[in-house]
């Protein structure tokens, strides 16, 4: 037997035989145990041409506070405070999620940066007071993207990753409404900055630093078929903002149009919306489109909406991909499944 999944087996009580959730738990527990490496990340990030050798891959979920992963995912008796360090000890990443709701204190930015190790990625889903309700075409937007960003989104410096911008099924593909809103957002850290300085009252603690220049990555999420349209991926390069790749169950465009120097995938399950298991023939699909997608390439059957148009040029291409489906445990483990298929292990998990 495979010494970290014996090691496992033996921490887990069993009374016969072992089921399929046991095995999924000890799997976990395993991986725990290996000598902890990671795809290399690269520190440029260039919209043309990133840096990065092949495989600058980056598995992981969108979110990891979920009642049904304890005893599950979670070993039973983990204290939720400690929930994200032992997630982030078997992730390459996590989509934080709390953020499209509202605004997070700095203590809790800084917690998140404390309890990950280092290399660590996050990503960051955008406020859906500026997505769902203001649209970005209130005068009012360029404060809520300030306060967006004062909140204590920087103090995640190293480990912040790239931000996720998901627009609500009912918005169209508005060209004029779509250029107001990616001329918006900043382009790198000190940009950031500036914009978080017109913050208002509403961010108790504004985080107003940086200890260097980066530069920050965008990806939008669009859930109308009108976005479908090769006007929106020629404005997405222009400015150099990535389109999600997104797979799911529910009536959402499903294009893989390359738009940036970087790949966002978000994978939402297979039976109904947030839940499901992908199939080993599914994860076996996804894992060769993020290998083509990793070296610069693009797979011979990608779904696209402007075919005509020849994607930006790039060596390589960081993959940041997330499972959202969640609703029945299965994102971790499909995370982890897939991993394996690409062969990567994840930072060491806290002890």
């Amino acid at each position: 037997m495979h010494r970290p999944l014996g090691r496992a087996l033996s921490r887990v009580r069993v009374h016969g035989p072992i089921t399929p959730l046991q095995q999924r738990v000890c799997r976990a527990m395993a991986r725990a145990m290996l000598p902890s490496w990671s795809t290399p990340r690269s520190q440029d990030h260039s919209d043309n041409d990133v840096k990065s050798t092949p495989g600058g891959i980056h598995i992981g979920i969108s979110g990891w506070r979920y009642k049904g992963w304890r005893g599950t995912f979670y070993p039973k008796g983990l204290k939720q405070a400690n929930e994200l360090q032992y997630a982030a000890g078997l992730m390459q990443t996590i989509e934080i999620n709390g953020t499209h709701y509202s605004l997070q204190s700095l203590d809790s930015w800084q917690h998140w940066y404390a309890q990950t190790p280092p290399g660590f990625v996050f990503s960051v889903k955008g406020a859906r007071y500026l997505t769902h309700l203001l649209r970005f075409r209130d005068e009012t937007a360029t404060v809520a993207c300030a306060n967006f960003f004062a909140q204590g989104l920087l103090a995640l410096k190293d480990k912040l990753g790239p931000i996720l911008w998901q627009f609500p099924p009912s918005l169209r593909f508005d060209p004029e409404h779509m250029e107001r809103f990616l001329s918006l957002l900043p382009r790198d850290t000190e940009a950031a900055l500036a914009l978080a300085q017109q913050h208002d009252q509403r961010v108790k603690t504004p985080y107003l630093q940086i200890d260097r220049k980066r530069k920050l990555l965008h990806a939008v999420e669009v859930r109308h078929e009108s976005f479908v349209d090769p006007a929106f991926v020629r404005l997405l390069r222009r400015h150099k903002v990535a389109l999600v790749v997104s797979d799911s169950t529910e009536a959402w465009p499903q294009f893989e149009d390359l738009s940036a120097g970087f790949v966002y995938i978000r994978l939402h399950g297979t039976e109904t919306k947030y839940s499901g298991e992908y199939s080993d023939a599914s994860l076996e699909r996804w894992a060769r489109r993020i290998e083509a997608w990793s070296r610069g390439a693009q797979p011979a059957d990608a779904r696209l909406a402007a075919p005509q148009l020849q994607p930006p040029r790039a060596q390589t291409r960081d993959v940041y991909c997330y499972f959202d489906n969640d609703a029945k445990t299965n994102a971790p483990f499909d995370a982890q499944r897939l991993m394996e298929r690409l062969g990567l292990h994840a930072h060491e998990a806290a002890a």
